[in-house]
């Protein structure tokens, strides 16, 4: 688990220790995972056999705690003026870090960071080799209903838009833009108007 630290950091071993040289035998949950397949976790079931996470459990779990979020920041530094940032989390209570613990280790990436002003905990995701290679084929095979859906079929459709490339011109960024800001996501720290205006759409 790391506290904090972007996926990759020298703290996430799920991410830069791929033979799992950095687990060992007294830390629970044990991680036996191949590349995108829901890993088994050392836990024993009814019959004493290892049990792995639910698929339609995770759904479940994401429909009412998840959020698929896109959201941007200013870079004077960039051509476009914006940088673009998908993410899938979910929080939960202190008390159910181990239950996090389990979704990190089925989907076998990401991270989990403590949110110490309402002690909760987040797993999140930002790579997107991970988000369209990991997280949006499980939602495809087992998807969410209501409005969460329309939320995650946007996120899917921004992803794989930053994957070609699109983010990088003004017009596919425009466009990355809308989705977004019909996505809903809550309160945002710049408004649609805002962002633009900083690709030179809105005038004054």
């Amino acid at each position: 688990m790391a506290a904090g630290n972007p996926e990759g950091s020298p703290s996430d071993p799920l991410t830069t220790d791929p033979k799992g040289e950095a687990c060992h035998a007294s830390e629970i949950p044990k991680i036996y995972v191949t590349r995108n397949t829901p890993a088994l976790i050392e836990r024993q079931g009814a019959y004493g056999v290892a049990v792995p996470l639910d698929p339609w459990f995770v759904t479940g779990l994401t429909d009412g705690e998840g959020c698929f979020c896109v959201s941007f920041a200013l870079r004077a530094k960039l051509r476009t003026g914006l940088e673009v940032r998908p993410s899938f989390s979910l929080s939960l209570n202190e008390k159910d870090l181990g239950l996090l613990e389990d979704l990190q280790t089925f989907f076998g990436c990401g991270w989990i960071r403590e949110s110490k002003g309402d002690r909760t905990f987040k797993y999140e995701v930002r790579s997107i080799g991970d988000l369209i290679g990991v997280i949006l084929p499980h939602f495809e095979r087992f998807p969410l209903r209501g409005y969460k859906a329309k939320s995650c079929a946007g996120f899917s459709h921004v992803c794989r838009m930053v994957e070609q490339g699109d983010h990088l011109q003004r017009v596919g960024l425009r466009e990355i833009v809308g989705i977004a800001y019909q996505m809903n996501l809550g309160k945002r720290r710049h408004s649609e108007a805002t962002l633009l205006k900083v690709l030179g759409e809105v005038k004054g």
